[in-house]
């Protein structure tokens, strides 16, 4: 029997709490991450995962952020070694070069890029520096994945004559 000064009620309602809705971190988090995906939608995940830490202060989505795009950037080691398929093959080619359609002259290599990110973002997985440092290396993780991506979204081919070609160091001579 209840006292007079109890909490309790004689019909206690049943609280439920009402459906939590999936934040857009969480549902980056279960995108699935795989080989089954091409070169751009893996770039594309990878840059979701980059813009929500750059706008993240929460220490353990951070970590699960960084832990995704860890795995990103070794979806994406294996993606670069696929051949493209024709989609992007079209994606990346244009009728004309112009200047400034060139890839950014400091990512000529793309794995040396990846590796350089995924070893940044490993860094930040180890959590052994200050938060300053953090901040510095995750802006700096930040800008070498934008251009990583920039690069790799970058033209490739030019339609001519005689077909689809690479475009060349020979047909960009007054790029320096």
């Amino acid at each position: 029997m209840a006292n007079a000064n109890s909490t309790t009620t004689t019909r206690p309602k049943i609280i439920c709490p009402s459906p939590v809705s999936e934040t857009a971190i969480t549902q980056l988090l279960k995108t699935p991450l795989g080989a089954n995906l091409d070169l751009f939608q893996v770039l594309d995940c990878c840059q979701y995962i980059s813009d929500a830490l750059i706008e993240n202060s929460d220490h353990t989505e951070c970590m699960a952020l960084y832990g995704r795009l860890y795995a990103g950037l070794e979806v994406l080691k294996f993606v670069l070694k696929a051949p493209l398929p024709a989609h992007l093959i079209e994606r990346l080619t244009v009728d004309a070069a112009t200047e400034e359609k060139y890839p950014c002259p400091l990512s000529t290599d793309s794995e040396s890029m990846r590796e350089y990110c995924a070893a940044l973002t490993m860094l930040l997985l180890q959590r052994q520096q200050s938060p300053e440092q953090e901040e510095q290396i995750g802006g700096l993780l930040f800008e070498l994945l934008n251009v990583l991506i920039e690069d790799l979204k970058a033209p490739r081919f030019i339609r001519s004559e005689a077909g689809l070609m690479m475009i060349s160091d020979d047909t960009k001579p007054d790029i320096h």
